[in-house]
């Protein structure tokens, strides 16, 4: 299921987002479980968190993946075996979530790391803003990660990610999608390179 070896001895997938709020933190994670549990007919829970502002405040979501064929009995991150930080204060507090060995993705443009990403089996930096300002709109940022994050685990298909914005979202869909699909060939070019 998962290109990127994760730990055996668990009956779940755990990943964490993290931003601000306005970069669709909460949307990353809708997309991604609705992706997963329609789609590939997968077991997950979806939970989200915002800081006291709408926008500009802490924002916080989550995606539980059984690997047991059931509905995951906790549904909140103990230890994230993937984490997404777009901004650095998400990273100054959720990197203590991330599992040893586990695979780290951030903005590379807006999170500066230290030595607790150490922890990481994998660090990839990506400049998933800089990518959708070039797109036209920097809000579609959080499908550029989704389409890296596709293409560097397999956690999800690029195809089901498509499908749940085309049939479900149904807004600024030929961006959102031109963003899955140029993150997600960031992604590839990122693995042909050897990163």
């Amino acid at each position: 299921m998962v290109r990127l070896l994760l730990a055996t001895d668990k009956d779940r997938i755990e990943i964490l987002f993290g931003g601000f709020g306005g970069q669709g933190i909460a949307l990353m994670g809708y997309v991604l479980g609705y992706s997963l549990t329609v789609y590939e007919r997968k077991e997950t829970v979806h939970a989200r968190a915002y800081g006291p502002e709408s926008r500009g405040g802490a924002s916080y979501s989550s995606v539980i993946i059984s690997l047991r064929g059931e509905l995951p009995d906790y549904p909140y991150v103990r230890e994230a075996d993937i984490a997404i930080f777009m901004s650095k204060e998400a990273y100054h507090k959720l990197i203590t979530k991330l599992r040893k060995g586990g695979i780290l993705i951030v903005d590379e443009d807006l999170v500066e790391i230290d030595d607790r990403a150490n922890i990481a089996s994998k660090v990839y930096k990506v400049p998933a803003t800089r990518i959708a300002e070039q797109l036209g709109n920097r809000i579609v940022a959080n499908m550029v990660m989704l389409g890296f994050l596709s293409a560097v685990t397999g956690v999800v298909k690029l195809e089901s990610l498509k499908r749940t914005i085309t049939e479900h979202i149904r807004r600024f869909v030929e961006i959102n999608v031109k963003a899955l699909e140029t993150g997600y060939q960031y992604g590839q070019k990122m693995i042909s390179e050897g990163k």
